[in-house]
């Protein structure tokens, strides 16, 4: 079982605050925001466990006004062992890949802290970079589709090529993340479009966007060293790998990047088609379903079945780029060997994900 050590907890406290004294002032300037009716907050769910996110700045020090976003995860007697677990996780993760010789990549959230409060709360401090998600994206790309109808063909056809590039330099940035994770060693084991965060969801500002990797709190180190590793939040990985006869340490190595790679796989087809539909056409659990249920990762079947729908022209447009480059990509991303699945940097490497073909 991962714990946060009394030492881990004093190395992320003088992180974000130098004194005592300093967290305190940031613990007040919380308080004081909150009471004035200004400061937001936000539940989500990971796993079983609820977590709030709230909104500040850093009030004195080095780093003063710099935007914060808190995670606080619930003491034991509110979340469980599972919720201190996952805390300790997301924490150890980060200081492991922000410690690396080789620097930090731009493309993961920069953890600045952290502290336990008094009830037990573990409240992690990440640089505030921007508060909407790849999932935030979609939805307000769909709901615009239903207005492209009213627009001229030239209109509607520079409003896919502006759609295409964002999301192609999404995907790059969410990959180029995961590429260094698993540099490091490390799994994410959650991606999907709720992980990514995004500093901006315009599409003008394309040139601009920068997607970084978050929510860290059930990625495994597939170190030769802790492979061996077993716990509630490493089970299911390893159970996986087991099915799939993954038994030594390097066929679970493998395994597990290859895991990483199917999640991948399954954001790529997420925001391939969701931003392309109007509203309520096709959502993620739909889409999950479609690829795994029906046509058993077939994605050649798929694409012929999506032709039918006219709803789904401007997805496969989008895939079909490159005399289908698209395609061919999820198909490797999605393949039921995960033997045959490419790594992260090999998928950066495709003629698709370059921008190749736009």
């Amino acid at each position: 079982m991962v714990k946060i050590t009394s030492q881990v907890k004093k190395t992320l406290t003088n992180c974000l605050c130098h004194t005592q004294t300093h967290r305190m002032k940031i613990i007040g300037f919380l308080s004081q925001a909150k009471h004035g009716g200004g400061f937001k907050s936000q539940d989500v769910q990971e796993g079983s466990v609820k977590i709030r996110l709230y909104e500040g700045r850093v009030s004195q020090g080095p780093l003063t006004q710099t935007p914060v976003l808190f995670k606080v995860y619930p003491g034991t007697r509110a979340g469980g062992v599972v919720a201190d677990m996952m805390a300790a996780n997301e924490l150890n993760s980060h200081m492991f890949l922000q410690s690396s010789s080789k620097g930090m990549s731009q493309h993961l959230m920069l953890l600045l802290g952290g502290f336990e409060t008094t009830t037990g709360e573990q409240w992690l401090a990440f640089r505030d970079y921007g508060k909407s998600s790849a999932a935030d994206y979609a939805k307000v790309a769909s709901d615009k589709i239903s207005k492209l109808s009213s627009w001229n063909s030239f209109e509607r056809g520079q409003a896919m090529k502006r759609r295409r590039r964002f999301i192609i330099i999404l995907l790059q940035g969410a990959l180029r993340g995961l590429a260094y994770m698993h540099d490091h060693d490390r799994l994410h084991q959650s991606l999907g479009p709720f992980s990514v965060s995004l500093n901006t969801i315009s599409e003008t500002d394309a040139p601009y966007l920068i997607s970084r990797l978050k929510d860290l709190a059930f990625s495994v180190s597939v170190r030769y060293s802790e492979l061996e590793d077993s716990g509630p939040l490493t089970e299911g990985l390893w159970a996986r790998a087991s099915a799939a006869s993954a038994f030594t340490y390097l066929e679970k190595r493998a395994f597990g990047i290859a895991d990483d790679i199917y999640e991948a796989g399954l954001l790529f087809a997420y925001l391939a088609f969701v931003p392309f539909c109007e509203a309520g056409v096709m959502d993620g659990l739909s889409l999950q379903r479609l690829l795994e249920n029906t046509f058993r990762l077939d994605l050649e079947a798929m694409r012929e079945y999506c032709i039918a729908d006219d709803r789904l022209v401007n997805a496969i447009e989008f895939l079909d780029l490159g005399n289908g480059a698209g395609w061919e990509l999820l198909q490797a991303m999605l393949n039921a060997d995960f033997r045959k699945r490419p790594t992260a940097q090999a998928v950066l490497n495709h003629r698709f994900m370059t921008g190749e073909v736009l």
